[in-house]
This record gives structure tokens, C-alpha cells and sequence, in this order.
């Protein structure tokens, strides 16, 4: 199997500011409250990135999603990067030419 051919990992759809944020959470001990006054935010808006980056990953690493660009398209979404109407439009588009392309 070439480099080509490899399977994506979840940890490789993170970016470098989630593996930060991984890495302090380890390192906090999985404590929301250590994790809040390090980044000097409330803890509901540190729950609020963690709950995203656990739906990111949970999509990520599905074995259901076996097309890339809907796996990427729905960790976008997991990310609020892109809104729920452009993500259902792409989405639709995606399975329309994957469907007409058989």
C-alpha cells in the first residue's frame, strides 16, 4: 500500500489548533474547568468546542461514510464552518453526481 493508498486516521482531519487543544485537555486531565481558565473562556464555551470536536471525530472516523468529500463536508459542518442549508445543498449535489456517474 503506497502513502496514496493509506487510510486517513481521524487524527489526521485535525487541524493544528484542534491537536493543541487535544494535548491541553490531556494534559488538564480531561478537566473542562482547567481547560476554561487556560484559554480564558467560560466553561459552557470550552463543553461547546469539545462537544464539536467529538462529532468531527465521530464523523471522521465512521466506517459508513466511505466518500471523502462527504466525510470532509460533514466535519465542516461539525465545525460550524458551514451552515446547515450549504451543507444538505452540497450534500444533495454530491449524491446526485455519484448517483448519475454509476
Amino acid at each position: 500500500m503506497t502513502n496514496e493508498q493509506k487510510v486517513k486516521s481521524w487524527i489526521d482531519y485535525l487541524s493544528e489548533e484542534e491537536l493543541r487543544f487535544v494535548k491541553r485537555f490531556v494534559l488538564a486531565s480531561g478537566s473542562l474547568k482547567e481547560m476554561a481558565k487556560i484559554y480564558g473562556v467560560s466553561y459552557p464555551t470550552v463543553r461547546l468546542r469539545l462537544d464539536r470536536l467529538i462529532e468531527k471525530i465521530k464523523i471522521v472516523d465512521s466506517q459508513q461514510i466511505t466518500s471523502e468529500f462527504e466525510r470532509v463536508l460533514r466535519a465542516k459542518y461539525a465545525e460550524s464552518k458551514i451552515d446547515v442549508g450549504t451543507f444538505k445543498t452540497l450534500l444533495a449535489l454530491h449524491r446526485k453526481g455519484e448517483g448519475g456517474s454509476s
